[in-house]
């Protein structure tokens, strides 16, 4: 066990499987005390289940560790101040909260219900603003506090997660504002974008995605010769305890200087994304009118710009 984290509160939501799990557990390594949040639900977000959090709470107390187990919902203002108050109460205190929680229902926007809507921006979206409120007002009394979002490249754009994407931008949107918000406390807020496999990125949900991305395209898809040892390979880079070390790095002390910022992170590779900006712009003396754009944007901004949906 290392000790970067040594006397040190965290809350880990979403933490009974995959990405939050492994993150839980190195922040147990490196000598932090964890809150192991976790419904228990389905990919879908139905039924309730305490096994998986109690399960990695006494993987953790097995190693030595300290960690309880919590199952509170983050879809709900209450149940994110309950997550807070189980760290206070069993801790003494709260210093880092990572956001891992979500859920999918992945279908296409003129087929998507507002139940399918709403229970995804409630999970990914009110989710991270619950936990971060609670967390916020402790962090901000004690001008310290370390909170990772967890974003999404699905964010930029994929077909058939109208749903999930607007969640996960929006969750990059929230965390560049409360760095803004709590930076002036001595705290950072940073998102990460990860590229694993877990029971979301591996579901069936998801591989009828791909194949309705492909059939959209025309395409079928492709057979590749592969070895099982290239197939191991490829599933061992997609480990999800491999997004970890991140993670618990932007909890450190060596990290108190990166704020507001959003990276992709999976296999062997850690990327720091741009902020949005303008790209081009064009000027012109008085205010823009249709005629003038008629004349001047195909060719100054139009040649460009490419259409998402023929180049996917």
């Amino acid at each position: 066990m290392g000790n970067r984290l040594e006397g040190k509160v965290a809350i880990v939501t979403g933490a009974g499987r995959g990405i939050g799990r492994g993150e839980a557990l190195l922040l147990a390594e490196e000598g932090a005390k964890v809150v192991v949040n976790d419904l228990g639900g389905s990919v879908g977000g139905e039924g309730e289940d305490q096994r998986p959090a109690e399960q990695v709470a006494e993987e953790i107390r097995a190693a030595g560790g300290e960690a309880v187990a919590n199952f509170d919902s983050v879809a709900t203002m209450e149940g994110g101040e309950n997550i807070v108050k189980t760290a206070v109460e069993a801790f003494g205190g709260l210093d880092i909260l990572i956001n891992n929680a979500g859920i999918l229902r992945d279908r296409m926007v003129f087929n998507m219900t507002e139940e399918e809507w709403d229970l995804v921006l409630d999970v990914h979206l009110k989710g991270h603003f619950a936990t971060t409120k609670y967390a916020g007002i402790i962090f901000r009394q004690q001008r310290s506090g370390r909170i990772v979002n967890t974003g999404s490249s699905s964010g930029l754009g994929n077909m058939g997660q109208a749903n999930y994407a607007a969640a996960k931008e929006g969750i990059v949107g929230l965390t560049r504002t409360c760095a803004l918000d709590l930076g002036r406390y001595g705290v950072t807020v940073n998102a990460i974008r990860p590229a694993a496999g877990t029971r979301l990125t591996l579901s069936p949900e998801m591989e009828e995605a791909r194949q309705r991305r492909l059939a959209a395209r025309g395409e079928e898809a492709e057979e590749t010769e592969q070895t099982p040892a290239d197939a191991e390979a490829r599933l061992d880079a997609m480990r999800p305890e491999l997004i970890a070390p991140l993670v618990v790095y932007l909890c450190t002390d060596a990290a108190q200087n990166v704020n507001g910022r959003d990276f992709s992170v999976g296999g062997n590779e850690v990327a720091l994304m741009t902020k949005v900006t303008r790209e081009i712009a064009i000027i012109r003396e008085g205010c823009w009118d249709l005629d003038a754009l008629d004349r001047v944007f195909p060719n100054a901004i139009g040649r460009f710009v490419e259409n998402p949906a023929e180049i996917r």
